[in-house]
């Protein structure tokens, strides 16, 4: 299978270059011009600009399959008004660059499956949500809207367009538990605030696999990519602890938080409470590898070890 894919630097899309390839697809690459990859086919682009190398995107022909995967990271930094508009333009303008970029074509793509988060279900304290569950209305939802709209025009062409509604990626090399697994060792960390939150957790290695199931069985609208079971941040502390054979009585306050962070990332981001679910992969039959926390994180403890 030929897959154009954006985003394939960050922390999940280098994952997913090597799964792909793993299994024999050829991986056609959406690159910075400068980024000076050599040796294999890639489309220059440059969304802040608005541009696509017609010359790469006529060479690359069609796809079988798209994965976008393009944007800035939302907890990187404070969130200044600047900032907030990079996250949302680095989604949303890439995201519609993409799509005319593959109207353009002859081929273009049958499937495109397009990132988007659970962020878009906004902060829901002990609410269930699944896809059917209606969206937020604080800034992360608003962006994550404006981002799946985006993506959705491409369904106008007949394409089948999946929206990729990840919850916390979690894996020793990248994402948020790698910032935390210091902190556990040494034995200084704790839950944020209450604890009461709820965390909708994936391993990274689900992530990957649940964006292929996607792709190959040409999935249509919303899918949350998350572990069956989502988990309270006070539980998640004590999974994390127990398998790091450290204490967790330091507690967060939120004050805290707000200093470092902002309050507005803090409130959005690291105390949202989203209780979510994956009821299109259950319902489909899609089996994960890593079923719950406890999973998840005995797993990435152990990889790291070793």
């Amino acid at each position: 299978m030929r897959v154009g894919l954006t985003g394939s630097s960050g922390f999940i899309g280098t994952a997913l270059v090597e799964a792909l390839r793993e299994r024999g697809d050829e991986v056609v690459r959406f690159v910075r011009p400068d980024s000076g990859i050599q040796g294999e086919p890639v489309i220059r682009w440059d969304p802040s600009r608005h541009l696509v190398d017609e010359q790469d995107l006529s060479r690359a022909g069609g796809f079988d399959a798209v994965v976008n995967l393009a944007g800035a990271g939302i907890g990187d930094r404070r969130w200044s008004d600047d900032r907030k508009r990079e996250i949302l333009r680095s989604r949303v303008d890439s995201t519609s660059l993409l799509v005319q970029a593959l109207r353009s074509t002859s081929n273009g793509t049958s499937t495109l499956a397009s990132g988007s988060a659970v962020g878009y279900y906004g902060s829901r304290g002990d609410e269930e949500l699944s896809e059917t569950s209606t969206a937020g209305d604080d800034f992360l939802a608003r962006a994550c809207v404006q981002w799946e709209d985006a993506a959705r025009a491409l369904s106008d062409d007949g394409a089948n367009v999946a929206t990729l509604r990840s919850g916390i990626v979690m894996s020793a090399d990248g994402g948020a538990l790698r910032r935390q697994l210091p902190l556990f060792r040494l034995g200084v960390g704790g839950p944020l605030s209450s604890g009461r939150q709820w965390l909708s957790p994936i391993s990274l290695v689900d992530e990957v696999r649940a964006i292929l199931w996607t792709v190959d069985h040409r999935v249509s609208g919303p899918v949350n990519l998350t572990c069956p079971e989502p988990i309270t941040n006070l539980l998640f502390t004590k999974e994390l602890a127990k398998a790091l054979h450290r204490p967790a009585v330091v507690r967060v306050p939120e004050f805290a938080l707000r200093m470092v962070l902002g309050s507005q990332l803090a409130r959005e981001a690291a105390l949202a409470s989203q209780r979510v679910v994956p009821q299109v992969l259950s319902q489909a039959g899609f089996v994960f590898q890593n079923h719950d926390t406890h999973a998840i994180v005995g797993e990435v403890v152990r990889l790291r070890t070793n």
